[in-house]
This record gives C-alpha cells, sequence and structure tokens, in this order.
C-alpha cells in the first residue's frame, strides 16, 4: 500500500493526506483502545516513513496524551472524528483505518493487546493472536 492516501473526519472539517506506505495494520483490543474508540477495538494503520500533512481544518484537531503513557488519540473538536496522528517521539504515524478516504488494500495483520479484549467481543478467528503489540 504506497502513494498518497487522503483521510478526513466524520464532519469533513479536517481534511489530511499521508504520504507514503504503511507498514502494519493492527486491530487493539487493549483498554485505551476500546476507551477512544467505543468498540470493540481500534483499527490503526502504521508506518514509519510516511508522512503526514494537514490539508484543512489543522486549527480543529486536538490529541489528547495520557500522562505518563504513550498512547494517544486525536480527533475532530467539531464532530469528535478519529484523525491521524504523530507519535508524541516523531517515530511513526498512526492512523485510524476508518478516517481514510481512500481505499485500504492492506488487510491487518493481527490482534493486539488480547488479553484486554472485552468479554462481550467476538474476533475474528481467522488472523493470529498476541498479548502485545509484536516487535
Amino acid at each position: 500500500m504506497s502513494g498518497t492516501h487522503l483521510g478526513s473526519c466524520l464532519c469533513g472539517a479536517v481534511k489530511f493526506e499521508i504520504e507514503g506506505d504503511f507498514e502494519r495494520f493492527f486491530l487493539c483490543h487493549c483498554q485505551r483502545c476500546r476507551k477512544g474508540t467505543g468498540s470493540a477495538h481500534a483499527s490503526n494503520l502504521f508506518s514509519s516513513t510516511a508522512v503526514l500533512t494537514w490539508l484543512s481544518g489543522e486549527n480543529k484537531i486536538h490529541t489528547y496524551r495520557i500522562p505518563g503513557a504513550r498512547h494517544s488519540k486525536s480527533f475532530c473538536t467539531e464532530c469528535g472524528g478519529a484523525l491521524a496522528r504523530q507519535a508524541a517521539d516523531g517515530s511513526m504515524v498512526v492512523v485510524p483505518a476508518g478516517s481514510l478516504d481512500t481505499p485500504v488494500d492492506l488487510r491487518p495483520v493481527g490482534h493486539i493487546y488480547c488479553e484486554d479484549r472485552a468479554n462481550w467481543d467476538d474476533c475474528l478467528h481467522d488472523l493470529p493472536e498476541f498479548n502485545r503489540l509484536p516487535d
């Protein structure tokens, strides 16, 4: 999956572009991702080389970072829609797959933080499972 990818929030006020390749795509079941998405898991694409560019609405972006943790979530202050974000240490771009407006040709490679999976979650049994982010 290379090239240019476009994304936006739910209301369309914030638009972004990702230039580059996604290296990994995980479904994360940690409690923080479940709280942040209100769902069984977050569906995030990761890239250590892609460039994130804001095309519009940058003044409507808020990033919440949990103190003392690596976890963060960027969202539109108008609609709450999840947005791409640069890791706090600058090491990678994290993109909620559902925020992309262009097709995603990459299939998730696995479930991570499965030990935190909600008891009501029916998992996708054909994907490998990991207790934490694999190396």
